[in-house]
C-alpha cells in the first residue's frame, strides 16, 4: 500500500504488446482487406488502346477489351469492385454520349459482366466527360450575365445516364456532379424504370478541391471556363458537408462518400457516427500522385506510405475505399 492507501501495482507498459510482429497483429484494431477496395478505371474508344496517364503513373486510358483484362485481374486478385469513368469519342452541350445506349461506358459494362460477372462495377454518373465545355451539366446564362450550370435542367440527364448504366448492366450507380435533388431524381427513374434494387453510392460531400488535377488528365475533363465551386462544396464547411449528407440519405441514397480523403478524415468520421451509412472515400488522383512522386525520388517509402494511408481511411470511418492502389494493395496484403 502507498502513503495514502492506494494499492501499488506493477506499471503498465504498452511496449509490451509491441514487441514483435505477432503480437502487433494480434491486438491490432484496425484492419484493411481487399474486401473494402475498389479500382478505378477509364475506359474510352478503341482496340487495343492503353495510354498512360502521365501524371498517374500506372494508370491507363483504356479500350474495353483491355478493360476487360485490366477486370479479370482485379477480379483475380480479390478486389471486389471497379469505378468506371468514360471518355467519349465526341462531345457536345447536352452531354449525349453520357446517357447513349452504345456510350463508352455503357458498352464497357456490358463487357465487364459478360466476362466477369462476379466483379461488382460501379458507374459514375455525371457529364464532365461528355460535355463540350467540361461543366457538369446544362450551362446557362444567369440574370448577372455570367455562365454556371442549370441545376434542375441538369438532373434529367443524369437520371437517364443512371438508367441506362443501369441497363447495361451496373451493379451501382455514383452520382458525383453535386447537383441538388440528383439523389432524388435518379431514384425515382431507376424505380419507375424496374431498377428497383439498384444502389445509389452518392458523392455526397464532394469538395472543390486542388487534389483533382490529375484525374482531369486522366478523364479528359477540365472546365473550358470558370471553376466548378459554385456546385462543388467549400473545403472549409465541415457542418454543411454534413448537411449534405443528410439530403441525400433522406433522397434515397444507399452509400454515402466523403471526397477527397486524406484531408477530410475529420468528416469522414462524423459522417459515420452521425448516420452509420456504408460510407466511402475517395483517395482520389492527386494524393495518389504526390505519394508517386515523393517515391520516386526516394524521399518516402511507398508501400509503407500507403499501407499507413489505407489504415487511416477504415480508422476513420470508411467502409470502402477508392484508391488507385487498389492492385498493389491487394498484392501487398496477400503476402
Amino acid at each position: 500500500m502507498s502513503d495514502f492507501g492506494i494499492p501499488q501495482f506493477p506499471v503498465a507498459r504498452p511496449r509490451r504488446l509491441r514487441a514483435t510482429p505477432a503480437l502487433r497483429r494480434l491486438v491490432r484494431e484496425t484492419r484493411v482487406s481487399t474486401d473494402n477496395l475498389v479500382m478505378p478505371l477509364f475506359a474510352r474508344p478503341g482496340k487495343g488502346v492503353r495510354r498512360p496517364i502521365a501524371s498517374m503513373p500506372g494508370n491507363f486510358q483504356l479500350s474495353v477489351d483491355e478493360l476487360v483484362k485490366e477486370a479479370r485481374e482485379i477480379h483475380k486478385l480479390g478486389v471486389p469492385a471497379i469505378l468506371l469513368f468514360g471518355i467519349p469519342d465526341k462531345k457536345d452541350a447536352k452531354a449525349s454520349g453520357a446517357y447513349a445506349k452504345h456510350g463508352i461506358v455503357q458498352t464497357a459494362v456490358r463487357a465487364v459482366k459478360d466476362a466477369v460477372p462476379e466483379l461488382l462495377v460501379i458507374t459514375d454518373v455525371c457529364n464532365c466527360e461528355y460535355t463540350s465545355h467540361g461543366h457538369c451539366g446544362i450551362v446557362h446564362k444567369r440574370r448577372d450575365g455570367a455562365l454556371d450550370v442549370d441545376n434542375d435542367a441538369t438532373l434529367e440527364l443524369l437520371a437517364k445516364s443512371a438508367v441506362s448504366h443501369a441497363e447495361a448492366g451496373a451493379d451501382i450507380v455514383a452520382p458525383s456532379d453535386m447537383m441538388d435533388g440528383r439523389v432524388a431524381a435518379i431514384r425515382r427513374a431507376l424505380d419507375k424504370t424496374g431498377f428497383e434494387q439498384t444502389p445509389i453510392l452518392s458523392y455526397a460531400a464532394k469538395f472543390a478541391s486542388g487534389f483533382y488535377g490529375p484525374f482531369r488528365d486522366a478523364a479528359e475533363s477540365p472546365p473550358q471556363f470558370g471553376d466548378r465551386r459554385t456546385y462543388q462544396m467549400d473545403y472549409a464547411n465541415g457542418d454543411e458537408a454534413l448537411r449534405e449528407v443528410a439530403l441525400d440519405i433522406a433522397e434515397g441514397a444507399d452509400i454515402v462518400m466523403v471526397k477527397p480523403a486524406l484531408a477530410y478524415l475529420d468528416l469522414v468520421r462524423r459522417v459515420k457516427e452521425r448516420f452509420g451509412m456504408p460510407t466511402a472515400v475517395y483517395n482520389v488522383s492527386g494524393e495518389f500522385a504526390m505519394v508517386k512522386a515523393a517515391a520516386k525520388n526516394g524521399w518516402l517509402d511507398e508501400r509503407t506510405v500507403v499501407m499507413e494511408t489505407m489504415t487511416a481511411f477504415r480508422r476513420a470511418g470508411a467502409d470502402i475505399i477508392i484508391t488507385y492502389w487498389a492492385k498493389d494493395v491487394a498484392r501487398w496484403l496477400a503476402v
